[in-house]
């Protein structure tokens, strides 16, 4: 059997170094906001080419804080993919916020830059991005309409560790690019964790302030602030492994290719472009009879996935939220699947499942 993933197989080239940096954690006693954090902070801006990176207990806490953090009116809106996983519309929603969707490129399933602007009006505050699959939004006019209307731009980056567009990386376009390292991220922890880049001082002293209770000193609280830190055990894994995040990278674009290259006409393929350098977190096709499609392969040994399976405007959880129809958003629901690319995988068993592919 192909497995879609298996974290365990995918991680086990770094089992020496997680143990000795858990032992090392453990004899510390000091398990929150230590050294292993501010290391791992400083690290990743340094990667993301950021002057700032703040650790945080997930991605989504990550776009809720950075919404939070301009002080926005309840009703205000922001823009979002309508394609997205369901997430990023929840930081809006936690808010106060009004999610106001809008409809994907349908080649590169990212926003598209030239549907945005009929949907800014007096109450819209900030575009959301969100780098979809492992791939950065077409950053240029999507910049120019928020510096027009003065809004303030967040990067969904939970896809896009390394992912770059014209030779800058995800994470350093808008004022924060929130990042999870879910344990299945190009750059995955061993549980949840997440946090924000940004260029602005004020706002990263802002975040480490809400994300500690609202406190810069310990009993002293300036704001109704929350509690999401990333703890010292992940941080010191995630250290550890960011050091191999290119390697894992190009790997995946490796396997990329060979899908991209010897899969039939039938499929749709992920777009490519020169501009972008693309880090397949996912690596997406679709086809018509994508259900059929699944379970042929499934019958075959070979596991996918479905990202995702519904699209947000469709979700029960977003009844009364959400109004509209959104057809490109739900086509690429009803047809996309996601196949096996990850790090534990070898062109061998890409191989095998471009065979089968190329045999429905």
């Amino acid at each position: 059997m192909i497995e879609y993933e298996d974290l365990k197989n995918l991680n086990r080239p770094f089992f020496a170094e997680f143990e000795a940096s858990f032992h090392d954690t453990l004899e510390s006693g000091w398990y929150i906001l230590g050294k292993n954090v501010a290391k791992f902070e400083q690290e990743f801006a340094a990667y993301c080419g950021t002057s700032h990176f703040v650790g945080l207990a997930s991605g989504l806490d990550g776009l809720a804080l950075a919404l939070r953090s301009f002080g926005f009116s309840p009703g205000d809106e922001v823009i979002v993919p309508s394609n997205t996983y369901i997430a990023t519309i929840l930081s809006i929603i936690q808010n106060g916020l009004v999610p106001i969707l809008v409809e994907p490129d349908i080649h590169t399933y990212n926003i598209d830059p030239k549907l945005i602007a009929e949907k800014i009006t007096k109450r819209t505050k900030a575009i959301m991005v969100v780098h979809l699959y492992g791939k950065v939004c077409d950053m240029d006019p999507i910049l120019a309409l928020a510096d027009q209307h003065q809004l303030k731009v967040i990067e969904d980056c939970a896809q896009a560790h390394g992912a770059m567009f014209k030779g800058k990386k995800a994470g350093n376009f808008g004022n924060f690019g929130a990042f999870s390292f879910y344990p299945t991220k190009n750059l995955g922890a061993l549980g949840d964790a997440g946090g924000l880049t940004t260029n602005d001082a004020e706002l990263a002293a802002q975040i480490k302030m809400l994300r500690n209770y609202g406190s810069k000193e310990k009993y002293i609280n300036e704001v109704a602030g929350y509690n999401s830190r990333l703890d010292e055990v992940q941080a010191g894994f995630l250290s550890l492994k960011l050091k191999y995040l290119d390697d894992i990278n190009t790997h995946k674009r490796k396997l990329a290719s060979l899908y991209l290259s010897l899969l039939k006409s039938d499929y749709i393929l992920p777009d490519v472009h020169p501009d972008f350098y693309d880090v397949y977190h996912i690596f997406n096709i679709r086809h018509p009879r994508r259900d059929e499609l699944k379970r042929y392969l499934l019958e075959n040994e070979v596991k996918t996935e479905i990202h995702y399976p519904i699209a947000p405007h469709k979700q029960q959880a977003m009844k009364g939220l959400i109004s509209g129809e959104f057809p490109i958003s739900t086509e690429i629901h009803e047809t996309t699947l996601s196949l096996p690319i990850s790090f534990s995988h070898d062109e061998n068993d890409v191989l095998k499942v471009i065979d089968l592919l190329n045999r429905f």
